[in-house]
């Protein structure tokens, strides 16, 4: 598992990253938003991020993480977040929060805790109603559903199929129709 730490705060990131590594994973550290952001390139497993960052903020690194495939699971972590920020962050996907100052034995918990649980999208369907086409919805979630299966397999369509629960065929027929074919 790879780990990446975006704090701007010299010893927590470092206490982290020791903690992270003695849990057997690699931990990749960063102090800015634009450090973060290069490192989401080494396809981190789970991405932890201070959401009021020296020179920036956290969000726009989670932003960023929701462009990678695959995506990575997502803590946000912080001692002075507003709801509003809260509440974005929970939008993009960050699936764990946790107070500074911050417990390593609590973000060991919130890791694994975040691990095993399933995600229910009906919350998030419902949420797009009047905001956006049944279509739409449906045509991002078939998109982003196969661009996650591709990531997750090494690119392997019988890997992606036998995530998704189809057939290779059926993720060959997607992988056309999303113009995800490789030129």
């Amino acid at each position: 598992m790879r780990v990446l730490v975006v704090e701007d705060d010299d010893l927590l990131r470092r206490s982290i990253g020791k903690a992270v590594s003695s849990w057997g994973a690699q931990a990749i550290e960063a102090a800015t938003v634009a450090e973060g952001v290069v490192f989401l390139a080494q396809h981190p497993d789970l991405l932890v991020v201070d959401v009021r960052l020296g020179e920036g903020s956290g969000i726009d690194v989670v932003r960023a993480a929701t462009q990678v495939r695959p995506i990575p699971l997502m803590i946000a972590m912080s001692g002075k977040a507003s709801p509003e920020e809260a509440f974005r962050l929970a939008q993009l996907g960050v699936r764990g929060y946790l107070p500074k100052p911050l417990s390593l034995d609590d973000l060991r918990a919130t890791v694994t805790a975040i691990a095993q649980q399933q995600v229910s999208l009906s919350a998030h369907a419902a949420g797009r109603v009047g905001q956006e086409a049944f279509q739409d919805v449906q045509a991002n979630l078939r998109r982003t559903m196969v661009e996650q299966a591709l990531a997750l397999s090494a690119g392997s369509r019988t890997g992606a199929a036998r995530l998704l629960g189809v057939t290779r065929q059926a993720v060959q027929q997607m992988i056309r129709d999303l113009s995800l074919e490789k030129s």
